[in-house]
């Protein structure tokens, strides 16, 4: 296998002069299990963020509530903050029982976003996501958190993840949007409709979860015989796909593994024909 290089998936301009690869990397998977905590050996976590960004990815996404705090600890550690676009998120608390439980509050917002702008050792924020909706906080009030943040200087951009068609249109009244992070890939479409809004808005759309967790059974035989032609794996023809299904999708396929890194950055070198893509396209 040649030296994988992200370039090769194309780029994309989140906003006026911030272009990235389109091949992004997923910083959650450098916690320890669960999400909580650090890894058995942090040393080998800095090792692959630092070899993502080696192959050209330029695109990292975190959140506050990986470890919590780790995953952002990490890759300022790793040395790759200042040479990529880091985009993190806010609004989601940890516990040791690893549950995800949404708190949009806006105090709490402005305050997790001062933390990660400290952990990561930057004068501003890239790219600040809100997690996910919390049923508590009007929706509103806790995008209003993040265009305020925007107006002091401690943030550049907001995005958003987990949300509607509706809420992507109420949170556009009160500030730019220039990612929407849904769950996406080639086995799970139900976020298809966010998708095209997206695409018609020319919004980056950031696929979590886009390889399945490694759990691609409803299209395993399709993924399969596709990438036999291709002398690939499965997963890298799923990562081919999201690149291939709209212009605006910036997948951010996470690993602790190198050797993993190395196939899902590869990913980008390869052109599905349209055969290919209309029966991954139907395969669901």
């Amino acid at each position: 296998m040649t030296r994988p290089d992200a370039s090769r998936a194309g780029t994309f301009e989140i906003a006026d002069g911030l272009e990235v690869n389109r091949m992004g990397f997923g910083a959650m998977r450098l916690c320890g299990e669960g999400i909580v905590g650090p890894p058995a050996d942090e040393s080998h976590a800095r090792a692959v963020a630092q070899r993502a960004v080696d192959y050209g990815v330029d695109f990292l996404d975190t959140a506050d509530s990986y470890g919590p705090g780790v995953s952002e600890r990490l890759l300022r550690e790793a040395g790759v903050v200042e040479d990529a676009v880091v985009a993190t998120k806010a609004g989601l608390l940890r516990n040791s029982d690893t549950e995800w439980l949404p708190h949009g509050d806006p105090d709490y917002l402005k305050n997790q976003a001062l933390v990660s702008r400290d952990r990561l050792r930057v004068d501003s924020i890239d790219v600040l996501q809100y997690h996910r909706p919390d049923p508590d906080t009007p929706f509103v009030d806790s995008v209003t958190a993040l265009a305020e943040l925007v107006d002091d200087g401690l943030v550049e951009y907001v995005g958003l993840s987990n949300v509607t068609v509706k809420q992507l249109d109420q949170a556009r009244e009160i500030v730019d949007v220039v990612t929407v992070q849904n769950r996406y890939n080639v086995g799970y479409r139900d976020e298809q409709a966010v998708l095209d809004a997206c695409e018609a808005a020319g919004i980056g759309f950031v696929p979590w979860y886009p390889l399945a967790g490694g759990d691609l059974d409803t299209v395993t035989d399709d993924l399969d015989a596709v990438a036999a032609a291709h002398d690939a794996t499965r997963y890298q023809i799923a990562l081919a796909w999201l690149l291939e299904t709209s212009p605006v999708t910036l997948p951010i396929p996470g690993t602790l593994d190198l050797n993993h890194l190395e196939q899902n950055v590869a990913a980008a070198e390869i052109d599905l024909s349209e055969s290919e893509l209309r029966r991954l396209d139907e395969a669901v």
